[in-house]
């Protein structure tokens, strides 16, 4: 089961609610069981915010690893592609962050 503190919005997975919350210390009284709904949303939640901050942690490495090219500047096509990977992958990871930004204000978090 799932149990969210009504003070923090700290989410606590276990069969009862823990004693004080490990986020703020509010009491085990301001704790409500969620639903089966709002359970399984939490649960969702959690597997696809995990795989954008996977997908932000590689787009940072395709960031990095084309910086290195355009630093070879091999040739002025390869330098082209390298700063294009730059660019797309900044624009990605901003995107990323503002998703994952929209799943904490609609409470796709947990």
């Amino acid at each position: 089961m799932l149990f969210k503190c009504g003070v923090c919005g700290y989410v606590h997975e276990g069969n009862e609610a823990p004693d004080k919350c490990p986020k703020c210390g509010a009491p085990k009284d301001k704790f409500v069981a969620l639903s089966k709904e709002a359970s399984d949303l939490v649960l969702r939640s959690r597997f696809t915010n995990s795989l954008h901050m996977e997908l932000y942690s590689l787009l940072t490495k395709i960031s990095e690893i084309s910086q290195k090219g355009v630093n070879d500047a091999l040739d002025e096509p390869c330098v082209v592609l390298f700063s294009r990977a730059i660019d797309q992958s900044r624009i990605l990871r901003q995107m990323v962050s503002a998703e994952l930004e929209t799943h904490q204000k609609k409470g796709k978090w947990g």
